[in-house]
C-alpha cells in the first residue's frame, strides 16, 4: 500500500504540460490524401529518374512532404523514393543538383538525410552517399539550413 503513490502519473495533473499536437500545426490534409499522394509522387520519381532527370525527381519528392502524425505510411513510401533518387546520383552531379533546388527544399532534403542517418538498419540506407549529399548540401546552404531542421518540430 505504501508503495501505491509510486504508479500515479503525476504529468496528468500538470496544467502546464505541453503536449507534442501544441508544438506545430498539423498537416491540414486528410492521411488518406497523403497515402496517395506520396504513392503518387512514388511513381512518378521512377519515371523521372528513367529520363535522368534528377532535379524533377527530387522536387517533386520534396514539395508538400508529409509531416505530423498518423501518417506514417506515407513517410516511409517517400523516404523510400528519396533514398532511390539519392542512391541513384553520380556524387559529380549532386553540387549542381542541389542548386538547382529551392532554398525550401534544401531544408526538406536535410531533414530527409538525418532521418535516413538514423536508420543505419534499413535495407536501402547507403551511409556514404547519404554523408556526400550532405556535405554538399552543407556547402551550399549553409549551416542555417541545419539549425533549422534541427529546431523545427515537423518532422518527416
Amino acid at each position: 500500500m505504501a508503495m501505491d503513490f509510486r504508479k500515479i502519473n503525476i504529468d496528468q495533473y500538470d496544467e502546464d504540460k505541453l503536449l507534442e499536437e501544441e508544438l506545430y500545426e498539423p498537416d491540414p490534409r486528410d492521411p488518406e490524401t497523403v497515402l496517395a499522394e506520396a504513392k503518387q509522387k512514388a511513381a512518378g520519381v521512377r519515371g523521372f529518374i528513367s529520363k535522368g532527370d534528377i532535379v524533377g525527381a527530387l522536387s517533386s519528392i520534396l514539395e508538400n512532404a508529409p509531416y505530423g502524425p498518423k501518417v506514417d505510411d506515407a513517410k516511409i513510401i517517400t523516404l523510400q523514393s528519396l533514398l532511390l533518387i539519392l542512391n541513384s546520383t553520380k556524387p559529380v552531379d549532386i553540387p549542381a543538383i542541389i542548386k538547382a533546388l529551392p532554398s525550401d527544399a534544401h531544408d526538406t532534403l536535410m531533414k530527409y538525410l538525418y532521418k535516413a542517418m538514423a536508420m543505419p538498419g534499413y535495407a536501402d540506407v547507403n551511409s556514404g552517399a547519404l554523408l556526400t549529399w550532405h556535405e554538399k548540401l552543407t556547402e551550399a546552404a549553409g549551416i542555417g539550413c541545419i539549425i533549422r531542421v534541427m529546431t523545427d518540430r515537423r518532422t518527416v
